[in-house]
Formats: C-alpha cells, sequence, structure tokens
C-alpha cells in the first residue's frame, strides 16, 4: 500500500483546548511549559511557543468540560483554501465559512466523520517579538526564554475515534494528506492511522475510542530537542505535582521519545522529540499488527491502558485513580 502527499496543507497551525480550569491551565502552559501568552479575549486565552512562526499555536478556552473546542490547518495557497473547502463541501463534511479568528484570515470549518471540528485558513499573521523577546539568530522568531520545559512548537494532535478509518480517509482522499503508518490487525481492522501534510512523519492522528463515544480528545504534542529534555519535563511536572500518565520512554511507531502528562483541566499533554521525515515520494504505508502492538512500546515498555479508554471529555467509567 503506497500512499503520497499532496502539499496542498501546509502544516497544523492551532488548536483550541477546553478547560474548566483555566487559571490553572494557564500556568501550566505559561510556568511550567514556558510558552508565551499573546492575546486574552473574552473567556480564550492565546498561547505561543518560542518557535512558533505564526502568533500562537495553542488556544485556552473556558468551559465547563475539558476537550478540544477546534483545530486548525494553513493551506498552501488561497487558492487551494477555496477549493477544499468546496470538496469538503460536495463530501457533506462542511459547516460553513468564518471571517477569521484573531491572527488568521477567514477560514473553512468543518466536521469529520466522529464530529472533530476542525477548519483551513490561508491568511495568517506571523509573529514579531517586541524588544524584550527579540532573538540574536534571524532566522527563528523568539528569543528562548530557558522557563518550565521550554516547549518550542506544537507537533502533533490526537483524535480519539469511534471509526479511525473514515476519519483518516477525509484526511487523506479530501485534504490530500499522506498516511504514513497504521495499526491494522490480522483480521484488516485498523485501529490507528498517522497522516503527514509534509515531510514530518505525522501531523494528525486518529486512534480508535475503546468506548465507542464519537469526536474526544486524546492529546496534543508539544516538540523539544532531546530525549534528556523530555526526562528534564518530568522532573519539572513530578516537582510541580502534574500527574504523569506514561512516564519517559520510546515509541515504536515513528520512533519518537515522550513523557505524558495531564494538565490541570485534564487534557492529556506529550512533549515529544526525534521522529523522522518522509522525502520519499511513494511512500510505503507501515503497518504494525496486534501481535507486534503487544511487545509494547520500543523498549518494551508496555502501553498504558487508559491510552484507548482515557480521553477528553472524560467519561466517568474512565476516571483514573488518582488524577
Amino acid at each position: 500500500m503506497k500512499s503520497h502527499t499532496t502539499h496542498e496543507i501546509a502544516y497544523l497551525g492551532h488548536v483550541e483546548i477546553l478547560t474548566p480550569k483555566l487559571n490553572e491551565s494557564m500556568r501550566f502552559f505559561v510556568e511550567i511549559l514556558g510558552m508565551e501568552e499573546v492575546k486574552r479575549e473574552n473567556e480564550s486565552v492565546y498561547l505561543r511557543c518560542w518557535r512558533d512562526w505564526e502568533l500562537y499555536s495553542v488556544i485556552l478556552t473556558a468551559s465547563e468540560y475539558p476537550g478540544i473546542g477546534h483545530t486548525g490547518y494553513r493551506t498552501a495557497s488561497p487558492e487551494i483554501l477555496e477549493q477544499l473547502a468546496e470538496k469538503l463541501e460536495i463530501a457533506g463534511f462542511g459547516v460553513g465559512w468564518t471571517e477569521g479568528d484573531y491572527g488568521h484570515g477567514k477560514s473553512y470549518q468543518f466536521r469529520g466523520p466522529d464530529g472533530h471540528l476542525q477548519e483551513l485558513y490561508y491568511e495568517t499573521e506571523k509573529y514579531a517579538a517586541p524588544l524584550e523577546l527579540k532573538p540574536f539568530f534571524k532566522n527563528q522568531p523568539q528569543k528562548y526564554m530557558a522557563r518550565g520545559v521550554g516547549v518550542k512548537h506544537l507537533d502533533h494532535i490526537n483524535f480519539l475515534s469511534s471509526n479511525p478509518p473514515a476519519d483518516g480517509d477525509m484526511m487523506e482522499h479530501i485534504l490530500g494528506m499522506r498516511l504514513t503508518e497504521q495499526i491494522q490487525t490480522t483480521t484488516g481492522s485498523r485501529e490507528a492511522v498517522w497522516y503527514s501534510p509534509n515531510t514530518k512523519s505525522y501531523e494528525v492522528v486518529y486512534t480508535k475510542d475503546a468506548t465507542g463515544t464519537k469526536g474526544r480528545f486524546h492529546h496534543i504534542a508539544f516538540e523539544v530537542d532531546s530525549l534528556e529534555e523530555i526526562a528534564r519535563a518530568a522532573d519539572i511536572f513530578n516537582e510541580n505535582g502534574i500527574y504523569i500518565e506514561f512516564a519517559p520512554s520510546k515509541h515504536a511507531i515513528n520512533q519518537t521519545y515522550f513523557v505524558y502528562c495531564y494538565e490541570p483541566g485534564g487534557n492529556r499533554i506529550e512533549i515529544a522529540s526525534g521522529g523522522y521525515h518522509v522525502l520519499e515520494p511513494e511512500w510505503d504505508v507501515i503497518s504494525w499488527n496486534e501481535i507486534e502492538r503487544a511487545r509494547g512500546q520500543a523498549w518494551g515498555n508496555p502501553t498504558v491502558a487508559a491510552f484507548h479508554t482515557y480521553g477528553t471529555p472524560v467519561i466517568e467509567a474512565t476516571e483514573i485513580s488518582g488524577h
């Protein structure tokens, strides 16, 4: 099975995270992850990583329950934005046009088969650092502040889905993303799918929700430079009372290093590094079956059971003891 990308989507731009504890979540993202606050508007706060070229990559919005609001992707051109909007409309996924949000122009919103709200946009405002954040290096947008974990940029998003192949097919056949890896059982069912719009091995993942619930959120990931920085992040989480769900290790799929935690609002967050880039125009999709996955992660660590059941909004039966 071969897969390629049309590069019509440039990259994952931003994710809106819903939190019932806005102030505590703000402290986590700013003081512990090391992000910068860009703007507050109504019940939302816009945040950036120090390597973001756009104004922000995360929006924190106050909500009764944790979860995901919307996810934004930047297209490669304004013409492609119009073309993809038409394709989504014809396919029945369209919600409609918006006048845009803070920092970006008009967007076309849509919902995938499982109901996650997403949008495409092209026009965007590039970040201009104030004097106190101006970098020495002209090829980076902001000074590195060495605060907390010091996350570089938003790396990827993982959606929980009752039907990963259906959501994945929309990403591949309508939006032109490349399927790079997947979990495919010996019976042929696909339990998780990894997609990329560019040369990164993935930016969007759909994982089977074992509860059968539609439209939930698994996690977002932020990149750092090394496994050593991931271990340091775990120490910082411990020092600040942040629940670590999965201690530092290495994924077999995509070969990324990681640590997973829950931010105070209840959403799962990953700190990641490593991985690979795909330059091959006709990529041979890498499949892992349930027997191979039963061996655990790359170094033999068993995958935590909550990965298949815990998501936000939280279903009471899947609450994790101690969280």
